[in-house]
């Protein structure tokens, strides 16, 4: 799981400077929409509020400068590397609780790229909500799918004090959740984040019956969250097989369901799968069809799944030239794609 760790500061509404592990930047905006600068360059970024769902686009094409070409931003103080920033120093830690050093502790080793040691600083620091918080996603992250799902239901339980510790000492966190083959989520430490990674830690331990029960309250809680709509519609579809009950309910989740970004597109492939396993076979192909007419910001995974769904249900639908053109044209920009040399007979 990539992590992500800096430091934010608001020097004004609509602007933050951002410290992190690679140096300073400042981004200004509002939220769902910002412009960062810093000595990597410019770049635009925007997502949908409240689903951790962003795209980013570099502005000035390219990656950072040569070192003799870099300067520092107008304006902006030279800054110590988040490391430091994570150091209390000697005087501060003789009146800081120690699960708070730990949970520190911990932070810094997450920088540093040592997941083991961020682990043994976080077991110190259960007792405060973003130290359990954090400690589940590190186990996740180190396949300990048993110590993720105990940390991250205590997270839960505690989950009105969720992101204290952060604020406190003026962290952010963004890891990346994988939702399904083709998604990654960004969460934050809340309860909408702590059930996600719930949900996954119980997949990974084959426990689908517990990730189900953490979905349906998500659900409960957040009703038109999509993030949540495709993790749920992704667990049903793995536990279908065949049961007409589950895949309704797997169609259901799509309902309704514009191609407003990747993850409504892949709630939409799951909905697809669903009314072709039902038998609906030209509802199935309106609504791949339609998730394939915008291909701009989609990752390629994405696009390739829904065209080779399209490619097999053209094919059961008697239409073998489109399904084998559909499979060529996928051949084309992915030759390894589950089967489909072999359809091809190459």
């Amino acid at each position: 799981m990539p992590f992500r760790f800096w430091r934010r500061i608001r020097i004004a509404p609509g602007v933050t400077l951002n410290l992190s592990k690679g140096g300073a930047s400042v981004s200004v905006g509002r939220r769902g929409a910002h412009l960062t600068a810093g000595r990597r360059g410019r770049r635009a970024t925007v997502g949908i509020p409240g689903t951790g769902l962003f795209w980013s686009r570099r502005l000035d094409g390219g990656g950072r400068e040569p070192a003799r070409r870099r300067k520092r931003a107008p304006g902006l103080p030279a800054t110590p590397d988040v490391n430091d920033r994570l150091d209390l120093g000697f005087f501060r830690r003789l009146v800081t609780p120690p699960q708070e050093k730990a949970f520190i502790d911990g932070c810094r080793e997450v920088v540093r790229g040592d997941e083991r040691a961020a682990l043994r600083h976080l077991r110190q620091a259960r007792h405060l909500a973003d130290g359990v918080f954090l400690a589940g996603l590190v186990a996740l992250s180190l396949d300990d799918a048993d110590e993720a799902a105990a940390c991250l239901a205590d997270a839960v339980r505690d989950h009105r004090r969720l992101g204290a510790t952060f604020r406190k000492y003026g962290l952010a966190l963004e890891p990346r959740l994988p939702i399904t083959d083709e998604i990654t989520a960004t969460i934050a430490p809340d309860l909408r984040g702590a059930l996600l990674a719930l949900v996954e830690a119980h997949q990974r331990r084959q426990d689908h019956a517990a990730a189900a029960a953490a979905l349906e309250r998500l659900r409960r809680l957040e009703p038109d969250d999509v993030v949540v709509r495709l993790s749920l519609a992704e667990l049903l579809w793995a536990g279908a097989v065949g049961d007409r009950a589950t895949l309704r309910r797997v169609a259901a989740l799509g309902e309704g369901i514009a191609n407003d970004s990747a993850v409504h597109a892949a709630l939409l492939l799951y909905r697809g799968r669903a009314l072709r396993a039902l038998g609906l076979r030209d509802a199935a192909l309106a609504v791949l069809t339609a998730a394939l007419r915008r291909r701009k910001d989609r990752p390629a995974d994405l696009l390739h799944a829904l065209r080779y769904e399209r490619a097999l249900l053209l094919e059961e639908m008697g239409h073998r030239r489109r399904a084998r053109a559909e499979l060529e044209r996928l051949y084309a920009e992915a030759p390894d794609y589950a089967d489909v040399a072999r359809r091809l007979g190459m």
